[in-house]
């Protein structure tokens, strides 16, 4: 995605510079975070539009048919696993995988930045789901809760921060150099968690499908934003031509 702003960005001040009688380099940079928030906020705005399925009929069935199927395989074991994975996205298990990442962020790759930039997306995430879960008022499932909660029903948080959190991981390990097997191997695994950990909130009797489906967008939403934020940060800093302080 670098090398598309990087291209993006090339194009803008090429087209400000043959436009604009007096050119200031910093412009093309402006537009481009502008023209992110704007598709970042036309995603929302689809996000809570889409919202309004949620009083259909049809989609009520589907949730009551999937939710059905799931709990259908409800075991001892499986109950630990998903009560396990469940914790892995709260507040807890983002503490022990941040903690994990920053000593290897600091210690190996020698950058306080991805430590920063993780932190960032996560607090995104969960400050919006607070927002989202507050203007759609969604109660939770009225079924057995195998697990204690306190908040609205959609999105589901876990399922919006696991995307956002472990999606980004996802995307930071893909662009580290590391040996290609471990590379493929972690991604899987975090892949493998974010389904998890959504599939877990059905298990449990939390949250509805839908909640999870919900949740999954909102936070891919963040993900592609806050990537494309970044991405614009390094060009800017690295590019000779703009104004250091």
């Amino acid at each position: 995605m670098r090398k598309a702003v990087r291209l993006l960005i090339s194009n803008l001040r090429t087209f400000l510079r043959d436009k604009l009688h007096q050119y200031d380099v910093t412009l093309p940079y402006i537009i481009t975070v502008v023209v992110a928030l704007i598709v970042v906020v036309g995603g929302i705005n689809l996000f809570i539009e889409l919202t309004e399925t949620l009083k259909s009929d049809l989609l009520a069935d589907y949730d009551q048919k999937i939710t059905e199927y799931v709990i259908s395989y409800r075991s001892p074991s499986l109950t630990k696993y998903f009560i396990f994975v469940t914790h892995v996205g709260d507040i807890y298990g983002y503490a022990f995988v941040l903690g994990t990442f920053m000593l290897l962020s600091i210690f190996v790759y020698k950058r306080w930045k991805y430590t920063l930039q993780i932190i960032f997306v996560l607090a995104l995430s969960a400050i919006s789901n607070l927002i989202l879960k507050r203007f759609v008022d969604r109660a939770r499932p009225g079924i057995e809760h195998m697990v204690s909660v306190e908040t609205l029903s959609y999105p589901s948080g876990h399922a919006m921060s696991a995307m956002a959190f472990y999606g980004f991981l996802m995307y930071l390990f893909y662009r580290f150099k590391m040996n290609i097997f471990l590379k493929i191997a972690i991604i899987l695994l975090l892949g493998i968690l974010i389904l998890s950990i959504g599939m877990s909130r059905i298990y449990l009797g939390v949250h509805y499908p839908s909640d999870i489906a919900g949740g999954y967008i909102a936070g891919f939403i963040w993900v592609i934003f806050c990537i494309l934020i970044f991405d614009i940060i390094e060009v800017f800093r690295r590019d000779p031509r703009t104004p250091t302080v």
